[in-house]
């Protein structure tokens, strides 16, 4: 019986010596998506075409070309409508400066008018004065005045703007600082009051009938705005003038303004002041009622047609 010779076993073979590395030789053997091959392979197989870069310059020059043709299109409309429309704001021009000149000559035809009135009701109010006419024309503003009396300025606070808020805000002032027209009324009642024979603020003379209002932030008087500070000549004794106004209940008002709000004021005797005359009078005459007329006091009582501050 004959023996099979012994077979050897060979074993496995031996590993790769980059077996342990199996994903970067993936990356090395396909570096090109399956996809991207493709794509390039369509794009060969079709001829190819326009690079990207030439296709984005090409669109980029179309853009501009449009915006050129937008642009040039617009120069010529309005060089074509540019002598219409500077045709049009020249007669603008004219126009507004012929309306300005007319309103001009209007204002002057006004205040010639209102001189012209000022002066006959003045010369009225001294032919009928009688034998008092000087100290009815002098009662009445008819005439300008000058001698001995106070000046008084008062001026607003330092840095005081035109904000609300304050503890004067409740009484209907619109700032803690700001002199009021009503501070004005107090002040100038209160010279009348001490024996002022004649006053002005502002050189503006004032009259039995002299209205002082608020429009805003600003005080009239008789419809003319003043600024501040506002200077106030009173005709009169000047140093009693002075004491007794600062010595009075509307002295002692202004006072606490300085006082409490940061107004400034200051009053000083002065030898001789001058005050213009009113630049309107309004003439009225006082007409008794009747013989036997009289109040509930027993008090005879004439209507003077007179107003207040």
């Amino acid at each position: 019986m004959s023996q099979q010779p012994p077979v050897r076993s060979t074993g496995s073979p031996p590993p790769r010596p980059d077996a342990s590395m199996s994903l970067l030789n993936n990356v090395m053997d396909h570096a090109l998506d399956d996809g991207y091959a493709e794509a390039t392979a369509r794009r060969a197989a079709e001829g190819g075409g326009l690079p990207r870069s030439l296709r984005a310059k090409l669109g980029v020059a179309a853009g501009l070309l449009l915006a050129a043709a937008v642009v040039t299109v617009g120069a010529a409309e309005a060089r074509i409508s540019a002598p219409v429309v500077a045709k049009e704001r020249q007669e603008l021009i004219d126009r507004i400066e012929a309306e300005t000149a007319t309103a001009d000559r209007l204002e002057e035809d006004v205040e010639r008018i209102r001189a012209e009135v000022g002066n006959r009701q003045r010369q009225a109010l001294q032919q009928q004065g009688g034998d008092q006419a000087e100290l009815v024309a002098l009662l009445s503003g008819a005439t300008p005045v000058h001698g001995p009396g106070v000046k008084l300025v008062i001026d607003d606070a330092k840095g005081t703007d035109t904000g609300g808020g304050g503890p004067r805000e409740s009484t209907g002032f619109s700032d803690t600082g700001r002199v009021r027209d009503r501070d004005m009324q107090r002040v100038i009642n209160g010279l009348w009051e001490s024996g002022a024979e004649a006053v002005a603020i502002n050189g503006q003379r004032l009259t039995s009938l002299s209205a002082i209002r608020a429009a805003g932030d600003a005080i009239l008087v008789d419809n003319r705005p003043l600024v501040p500070p506002y200077t106030v000549l009173a005709i009169g004794d000047g140093q009693r003038l002075s004491t007794a106004f600062q010595d009075s209940a509307d002295g002692q008002y202004l006072h606490a303004l300085v006082e409490n709000f940061g107004i400034r004021s200051s009053i000083s005797a002065e030898g001789d002041v001058s005050l213009p005359a009113a630049p309107s009078l309004t003439v009225r005459t006082a007409e008794p009622r009747g013989a036997g007329t009289a109040t509930p006091s027993g008090r005879a009582t004439a209507d003077t047609g007179k107003g207040t501050s």
